[in-house]
């Protein structure tokens, strides 16, 4: 049979579904915030009016995981609320006909989750297991299927592991359609990389996506280079093979998206206490980095408001701008409407925040990224006009470069030396009797029925 009429229904799907490229959003919420590592109450944060307000400034991507303590729940209970008010007979007396809310359908959204991490040191990556974090996800997000998973945090398990994670969640893709993509996230880039290749080669079909988090930033730029900054773009796809983007553009990544663009908080005005034992703070027990890197970090900030800026608006926008750029060339960013001048393609990001002034901060951000690369109207606030832009490159090219030492482009070691994983052997694959499973089996059978072969 010819190759453009698949046999298996399984390769009809996938050849009818269109790449991740050509669906996914270029600005995804991030709400690894809705969590304890980030606020000490996130059941208390604003985390209704942050969705809705996502909503309506046109970011309708939301990314999550397990992982993040209630971050899934809380998203589904904002997500859910939106699809289905109040009835008009349920709201408050009086209320005009217009300010009745209109529901949000599920498909005005992109939803990605993630599988596999547990815990600070806990991972399951056995299919059963991840066949049942994909169930639960879907409950807690209230929704009939997942626009994109990740294996989470990969560089803690064996290659093995992940190879036999991603099968299962291309296998809950193709037979049960709860699934649409598929991808891997990670810290150090170059187990991204070879994650990536070495699924490439095992299964002849590559990721849709691969999450690099926290290494395309002001501090840490490895992820880009060595084209960051606009040096060497004509080698992108042609030289530099060991290049990070080279590689996975090599392996048949369909996109690459950037995350942490603050470094989980490292790039504040506030930063990250230098003592793990300082309570004002939750990121100062869990965070990652060093001591030293913490304070070279806050001596950006001093840098930048005397300049008249907040570290954190500046990290933001430079990330932005540049991964809009260099995800592009590299040929792995998402389509952008095609609206006339300007370029067809940009790097996708996810942003995290916390409040709705975040938000609105980080997207008045992007939309005059957009607009520099001609894809948007000009601002008419003059703080986001052109030279801003200007000013911000040299701020962090000419300042804050030099001013970070030995620390630009320095990434902490994960997992670090000697890390176990304390899941042990024995419980993985061991899931839950908490009617997940067994719930969605019997709503499956109860829509498949088995055939009666008496």
């Amino acid at each position: 049979m010819s190759d453009t009429h698949p046999a298996d229904p399984a390769d009809r799907a996938r050849a009818a579904r269109p790449p991740l490229h050509a669906v996914l959003p270029p600005l995804i919420l991030g709400t690894a915030t809705f969590n304890t590592q980030y606020v000490h109450d996130p059941h208390s944060m604003p985390y209704r009016d942050i969705v809705a307000r996502a909503l309506s400034l046109g970011v309708n991507a939301f990314d999550t995981s397990p992982y993040y303590g209630p971050s899934e729940t809380l998203l589904g209970t904002a997500l859910a609320a939106l699809m289905d008010p109040p009835a008009r007979s349920e709201t408050a007396s009086g209320l005009e006909p217009e300010s009745v809310p209109k529901p949000v359908s599920r498909s005005s959204f992109f939803l990605i989750t993630k599988a596999g991490r547990i815990g600070s040191d806990e991972f399951d990556y056995s299919p059963a297991w991840v066949r049942y974090s994909v169930l639960r996800s879907l409950r807690r997000l209230h929704t009939p299927h997942l626009d994109l998973v990740y294996m989470h945090d990969v560089e803690f398990v064996s290659p093995a592991e992940v190879l036999a994670a991603v099968r299962e969640l291309r296998r809950l893709r193709d037979e049960d359609g709860v699934v649409r993509y598929v991808g891997i996230s990670g810290f150090p880039v170059d187990v991204l990389c070879e994650r990536a290749e070495m699924i490439y080669r095992e299964t002849g079909e590559p990721l849709d996506a691969v999450l690099s988090y926290g290494h395309l930033t002001v501090q840490n730029r490895t992820l880009g280079l060595p084209w960051v900054a606009g040096k060497g773009e004509e080698g992108v796809q042609g030289g530099s093979e060991g290049a990070p983007l080279a590689r996975l553009k090599r392996a048949g990544v369909d996109v690459v998206l950037n995350a942490s663009i603050l470094g989980m908080g490292l790039l504040t005005s506030r930063g990250i206490p230098v003592e793990a034992a300082e309570t004002s703070s939750p990121l100062a027990a869990w965070h990652p980095s060093p001591p030293e890197l913490r304070l070279a970090c806050k001596k950006l900030a001093e840098l930048a408001a005397a300049a008249g800026e907040r570290l954190e608006s500046v990290a933001i926008r430079w990330s932005l701008a540049e991964w809009a750029r260099l995800g592009a060339l590299a040929g792995v960013g998402v389509d952008l409407p095609d609206t006339g001048a300007g370029p067809r393609k940009v790097g996708a990001t996810v942003c995290g925040v916390s409040s709705t002034a975040e938000l609105e901060e980080t997207v008045a951000e992007w939309r005059e990224v957009l607009a520099g690369l001609g894809r948007a109207e000009e601002s008419k606030d003059e703080v986001y006009r052109t030279p801003r832009q200007e000013k911000v490159s040299s701020l962090v090219r000419n300042d804050l470069w030099p001013a970070l030492g030995p620390w630009l482009d320095y990434a902490w070691d994960s997992p670090h030396p000697g890390w176990v994983n304390t899941r042990q052997e024995a419980d993985r694959g061991v899931v839950p009797d908490d009617g997940i499973v067994a719930d969605y089996d019997q709503a499956r059978q109860t829509i498949n029925p088995a055939p009666n072969t008496r």
